[in-house]
């Protein structure tokens, strides 16, 4: 790891990722990240899963509360629900790369001891991250990416982006110096707070079926 490290007002993560790493060093070293003062509420880091041959990357928001405690993306309903609708689009989500634009979990809560609330990650903190998911970016190095919900977005393709403007249409955009193709579709955890739920999912669903059709 570097030995010069930013301080937290700094709001950047470059000083802690480590150059021509493989994606177990690079977790190991997310692990010590204080790049930004989200890491002082938050359980743990929590980087991104899967392998570096995966085609399709998906990229959401942040951890959320189940994700914190274990220390894995996309373990809690909305990542079950997202691993529901992937297969029903044809996308195995066992070769899939998913990560989060911050890879720390932002939360306010009502009262001490009771429920973490979620909170959104601001354009400073998600570009504060912006250097770990550049470098998973360039191990992995993804066919496609899906691109879950505003916030994720925004930290890829600036603060202008509206999903429901461009949602389940293939874009092509330069992402970190690198040439990219993604697809755009609501979070998953949308669905589970979604009036018409089914509804919803079945946006969802035809979203990835678009993704699915792009990787084949």
């Amino acid at each position: 790891m570097p030995t010069t490290h930013a301080p937290e007002d700094a709001y950047t993560a470059e000083p802690f990722v480590p150059a021509d790493a493989d994606l177990a060093a690079l977790r190991e070293a997310a692990a010590g990240c204080r790049g930004c003062p989200l890491h002082r509420d938050a359980t743990q880091t929590v980087f991104g899963a899967g392998d570096t041959t995966a085609r399709v990357m998906l990229v959401g928001e942040q951890p959320g509360d189940q994700e914190d405690r274990q220390g894995r993306p996309f373990v809690g309903p909305a990542g079950k629900l997202l691993d529901r609708a992937l297969a029903e689009a044809g996308i195995d989500p066992g070769e899939a790369y998913v990560t989060n634009a911050v890879k720390h979990f932002k939360f306010t809560r009502a009262e001490p001891r009771k429920r973490r609330i979620h909170k959104a990650p601001t354009l400073r903190e998600m570009t504060a991250c912006g250097p770990w998911l550049a470098a998973e970016l360039a191990l992995v190095e993804p066919e496609l990416i899906v691109v879950l919900g505003a916030t994720a977005g925004k930290a890829l393709l600036g603060s202008s982006f509206r999903v429901t403007e461009v949602r389940g249409t293939v874009l092509e955009h330069e992402i970190h110096g690198r040439p990219e193709r993604l697809v755009p579709t609501v979070h998953p955890s949308s669905v589970l707070r979604a009036e018409d739920r089914e509804g919803a999912y079945r946006g969802l669903v035809s979203d990835l079926g678009v993704a699915a059709r792009a990787l084949a």
